[in-house]
């Protein structure tokens, strides 16, 4: 299990949580982070479709700002795993945290990169993350959210400078409560 959307002044925080299938192997696994955004599309379509299981959780904004973001984080996390078609009995997740579920869970320092399992929840939160954010950009424009996905880029700050905060943003994180009229 693994999470995406941490950082972003906006959008909700994306877990996914795999059940990898040992008779289909999926190469090239990695970190989401490092692979580039067509890789990731490829792994994510790969995973979709050859796994035992997979399921996403989220957490919105509004839960964000009234928990805060690692709360929120782990609160996404628990979603995804309870969503699963088949109930695991151990879950490894990334990070020096762990969500709170029906079953022995293992956190992992940079698992994302070492482990398959969270590799492929790494890549499938964030694709389903990115996908979102290019929706938002749609519906929210001049932010840029096609682009940084959120992230407090300058380009993102001089538009909350600009636009001011939309609805799809964190009001609990520092930069857009700065700009909050």
């Amino acid at each position: 299990m693994d999470e995406a959307g941490r950082g972003p002044l906006a959008g909700p925080v994306v877990a996914a949580a795999v059940i990898l299938d040992p008779e289909r192997p999926i190469r090239g696994l990695a970190d989401s982070k490092i692979l580039s955004p067509s890789r990731r599309e490829a792994l994510a379509e790969q995973l979709r479709t050859h796994v035992i299981a997979w399921s996403l959780g989220r957490a919105e904004v509004e839960e964000i700002d009234q928990l805060n973001i690692l709360q929120a984080s782990l609160l996404a996390m628990s979603r995804a795993v309870t969503r699963l078609a088949v109930q695991p009995t151990l879950v490894l997740v990334d990070g020096n945290r762990a969500p709170s579920v029906a079953c022995e869970v293992r956190a992992i320092v940079r698992g994302d990169a070492t482990v398959a399992e969270i590799s492929a929840a790494s890549i499938l939160a964030k694709v389903a993350r990115d996908h979102e954010m290019l929706e938002l950009d749609d519906r929210y424009p001049g932010y840029g959210f096609a682009i940084h996905k959120g992230y407090p880029t300058k380009q993102h700050l001089l538009a909350l400078r600009k636009l001011g905060v939309s609805d799809v943003h964190r009001r609990s994180f520092a930069p857009v409560r700065r700009n909050d009229r």
